[in-house]
Order: structure tokens, then C-alpha cells, then sequence
């Protein structure tokens, strides 16, 4: 089958990458993936993984051991877990201590035909969604674990710090709590696309320190964190959606004095992203910049590492 293959930092497109086998899971036919930002870091050595790399994605299921599951388009959580281990069996399955997961540990993903997925990972997704939305389920998912993890009152004061192709969704959910949320956007597109949705502005040099209930920083960067840093009140919540390259350096006297609460935010739950999805209350459109055959995909990733682009998406 066609693939994008990841080895040593170089990504590379393949003709004849062997099809997935294990037979115990389904076998999915690919319809569209989605470029995020972690693929992109991974080319540069964020996560050493060699394989299919990429986890956004919608499908079409053509084997499957249970045959009600052929010929539905489905989504799928990218955590593979065991079931069985202490974090498993206390309700913490994403930190499972013997997981793979989608296109970046242990497990090829999604940037190819096909992909294989046990059926416990697999969301039908409703006749409704069209594959453009629903391509961004994963990460619409993983914006709604901000909402898992802290109550977000509708009278708080909440600064979201970043609005890329992760921050433009969790923009989105964080306006669904009724807060006061601000937003600060470098690029015009994604101002833009902010204050399309009515979501309120705010420039860096217009935060007010130490006065924000719960600041959000999706960058990434260490610039990003010490911004949110300053920005929160004492007893604040702080939380940290996005990876970060290499070590910080923090002052984390200044955190115990000031009482903050650290929250680190990962993965999230499918199903509601589905359901947001589906009844309009979330829509990511506006994010897509433009879609490549994947055989062109290396164009895609040079064009979705470019300044101020936001979704770049792949068909096989």
C-alpha cells in the first residue's frame, strides 16, 4: 500500500509499504487524515519513532471480526491499551504503562491506506458529519479533556494563550462554558476565524497580571508558559495543552507561594467530540488550508509547517 514512512527524522513517501496484519483488529480503509502539529514535531526528533506516522483520521472499515462493523465510517481513539495493568484497571487507560499508540509509539498510523485498530477503539461516525469535520474528532477530543479537568465556572476569567490548529478548537469549546474568555492570536487567519465566532481578542501587552481565573497555554514554547505564568491570579488554574521541546526553566518558588494549580492535559473523550460535531456547536472548517493526495505528502508536511497555516489535510 502507499505511506508515508518516518526513520531517523526523514519522512519519505512509499509505494509498497507492507499492508497492516495484525488479524485480531480492524482493518480500516483511510478516507482523510489530518496534519497536526505533533507529526511535525516528530520529523524534527520530538519523539524517536520509526513507521507510519499520523493519528487524525476518519475511516472506512473493511475487515473486522465482528461483520456488523463493515462499510462504517468510523474515527478512532489512538491509545491501544491492555486492559489489565494498574493504571487500566483504575480507570486511567491513556497513561496504560503498555500502550502503543497511533503513528507515534510502538503502532504505524493513519498517513497510508489503510490502518488497523482493535473495534474497542472504534467511534461509528453519524451520516451527518462529513469527513471534512470529522477528521478533527481527535483533537476536538483532546480540547475537551480541558473541561474533564477543571470546572470552568461561567463567571471566570479565562485566557487561552495561543490559537493555532489546536487553540482554534479549544477556543471553541472553552466559549460553550459561558466564561469570560479571552484569546491572544499572532496571525490574522486566526484572528479571523475567532472573531467570526464572536470569540473576544486580547493582545499580549494588554494582560493584566495575576487577575486570570484560568489561563490555557497551547504554544508549546517556554515564552508561552511565562506568559501564563504572569497572567495567573494566586490559587489560579494553570493548564498545559501542548508539548513542550526540551527543558524549561521555572520558577517554581513563585508557583508554591502563589498557591497555582498545574494541570497537564492530553487526550480526550471521542464520543461528545462527535456529538459537538454533530449538532454544529463546534465547526472546523475554517481551519482547513488545503488537502493533498498522499502522494504528494511531503508537499503537505512542507506546507503545513508553514508560518500562520492551520489544518493541511491528506487523502489517500
Amino acid at each position: 500500500m502507499k505511506s508515508l514512512y518516518l526513520e531517523k527524522e526523514i519522512l519519505s513517501y512509499k509505494e509498497n509499504h507492507p499492508k497492516p496484519a495484525q488479524k485480531d483488529e480492524a482493518l480500516i480503509r483511510v478516507r482523510l487524515a489530518g496534519i497536526c502539529s505533533t507529526d511535525l514535531e516528530m520529523v524534527h526528533g520530538y519523539y524517536p519513532f520509526t513507521g507510519v506516522p499520523g493519528h487524525e483520521f476518519v475511516g472506512e472499515v473493511v475487515e473486522a471480526e465482528d461483520k456488523s462493523w463493515i462499510g462504517q465510517r468510523v474515527v478512532g481513539e489512538i491509545n491501544v491499551t491492555c486492559g489489565e495493568c494498574e493504571h487500566c484497571t483504575n480507570g486511567r487507560s491513556t497513561h496504560c504503562e503498555n500502550r502503543t499508540t497511533l503513528g507515534i509509539h510502538d503502532r504505524d498510523g493513519i498517513f497510508a491506506e489503510y490502518v488497523r485498530l482493535p473495534l474497542r477503539n472504534l467511534l461509528p461516525v453519524p451520516d451527518s458529519i462529513p469527513d471534512e469535520k470529522a477528521v478533527f474528532t481527535e483533537l476536538l477530543a483532546a480540547a475537551l479533556e480541558i473541561t474533564q479537568e477543571v470546572h470552568i465556572h461561567p463567571t471566570d476569567r479565562v485566557l487561552l494563550i495561543g490559537a493555532g490548529r489546536f487553540g482554534q478548537l479549544i477556543a471553541q469549546v472553552l466559549q460553550l462554558t459561558g466564561a469570560n474568555l479571552h484569546v491572544i492570536a499572532r496571525h490574522p487567519l486566526q484572528q479571523k476565524l475567532l472573531k467570526e465566532r464572536g470569540i473576544k481578542l486580547i493582545a499580549e501587552e494588554s494582560v493584566d497580571p495575576k487577575r486570570w481565573d484560568i489561563v490555557v497555554d497551547a504554544t508549546g514554547s517556554a515564552s508561552g508558559f511565562s506568559l501564563a505564568r504572569q497572567a495567573i491570579r494566586p490559587r489560579g488554574t494553570l493548564v498545559m495543552k501542548s508539548t513542550y521541546k526540551g527543558d524549561m526553566q521555572i520558577n517554581f518558588s513563585s508557583i508554591v507561594v502563589d498557591e497555582i494549580n498545574i494541570v497537564g492535559s492530553r487526550c480526550g473523550p471521542f464520543a461528545p467530540a462527535l456529538r459537538l460535531l454533530e449538532n454544529g456547536l463546534i465547526d472546523p472548517l475554517g481551519m482547513i488550508a488545503e488537502e493533498y493526495a498522499l502522494e504528494n505528502g511531503l508537499k503537505a508536511f512542507k506546507k503545513a509547517a508553514e508560518r500562520g497555516v492551520l489544518k493541511v489535510l491528506l487523502r489517500p
